[in-house]
């Protein structure tokens, strides 16, 4: 009922109205209270009725995370985004890719947004550290040095080390340009070679350890070429300036396919060392890390896990559980 702008002087017309209004009130009120009762008895259960099940929660793995986390909102993500396709930019310059569909399947079972934002792959863990990321997912193998901050190459300490939820295996793979593959087919074959790399990778180590052996057996040491980026990598050889590059096999092989119309590059040889990708944890933040280990088990559980792998021709690295720190 909208209120009269205009004020009328109270008169004995007035007043007998508003008697007749009250009565009329009373009854409509009466009325109302009666109808009410029918609605609320109406509402209840039947006899022989089914119960209802009670709606299903939001976000079903919420309270495990810590409260700080659930307060934000958000889970902040480091990560190299040039590494298609575990993480990349499309061309209107969303984050894709197997991480972030992961990633966004998780949020649902976490209440909380997961948010990307890009470094180079050497500065995540110091990130990490720093406290600038909750997490870093990146593609980033997990090994016993980043679990004990050890320098993999010096082999000192440089740091508190990680722990790492692991979500995927995957093994290391040689491509050269298509049709020119250099007579590689093994590591051993690339002694007085050129490679082109990924700088702070596992290639990058397994390309340093085999150099040493080429050199021991005189047969000319590899010349490694590393980049912030394995774009960058993949930029060089294929304008002819090394003779194969190393990556992850899904990287690899996800250049194969579309590099060129899957004209620039093959893969050759088998992939080797096969080790899990784990997202990395701060050590003294043991509740997100079993937050995101529970969640990541109840995607595999649901198969929405499996589907994303698929999406992205990656399903050889499926794994059946979350494990913490399986590396070696």
């Amino acid at each position: 009922m909208t209120a009269s702008t205009t004020r009328r002087p109270f008169t004995a017309r007035t007043r007998t109205s508003r008697l007749t209004a009250v009565g009329a009130i009373a009854v409509a009120g009466a009325l109302m209270l009666t109808g009410c009762g029918d609605q609320t008895d109406g509402a209840k259960q039947k006899k022989g009725d089914t119960p209802s099940a009670p709606a299903a929660p939001a976000a079903p793995l919420a309270d495990k995370l810590p409260q700080t986390i659930r307060d934000k909102g958000v889970i902040k993500v480091g990560s190299d985004i040039a590494y298609p396709p575990v993480e990349f930019k499309d061309a209107s310059g969303k984050v894709v890719g197997i991480d972030p569909d992961i990633a966004d399947a998780l949020s649902k079972q976490l209440g909380v947004r997961f948010e990307f934002e890009n470094g180079t792959f050497d500065s995540l863990l110091t990130g990490l550290r720093s406290k600038r990321y909750d997490i870093a997912m990146s593609a980033m193998t997990d090994t016993k040095d980043r679990q004990n901050g050890i320098d993999s190459e010096t082999g000192k300490k440089v740091g508190e080390g990680v722990d790492f939820v692991d979500y995927f295996t995957a093994g290391v793979s040689i491509y050269t340009k298509k049709g020119d593959d250099k007579g590689i087919k093994t590591w051993a074959d690339l002694c007085g070679k050129k490679l082109v790399v990924q700088r702070g990778t596992v290639s990058e180590d397994l390309a340093k350890a085999e150099t040493a052996k080429c050199v021991k057996a005189k047969k000319g040491k590899i010349t490694i070429e590393a980049f912030d980026n394995d774009q960058q990598a993949q930029t060089r050889l294929r304008a002819g300036g090394a003779d194969a590059g190393s990556a992850d096999f899904p990287v690899a092989l996800h250049a194969q396919l579309t590099s060129g119309g899957g004209k620039d590059f093959q893969i050759v040889g088998e992939q080797v060392e096969a080790a899990p990708y784990g997202i990395a944890v701060a050590k003294q933040n043991a509740q997100l890390r079993d937050a995101i280990q529970a969640a990541l088990d109840a995607i595999v559980k649901t198969g929405e896990y499996q589907k994303i792998l698929a999406k992205w021709k990656a399903e050889s690295g499926a794994v059946t559980e979350a494990k913490i720190n399986s590396g070696s």
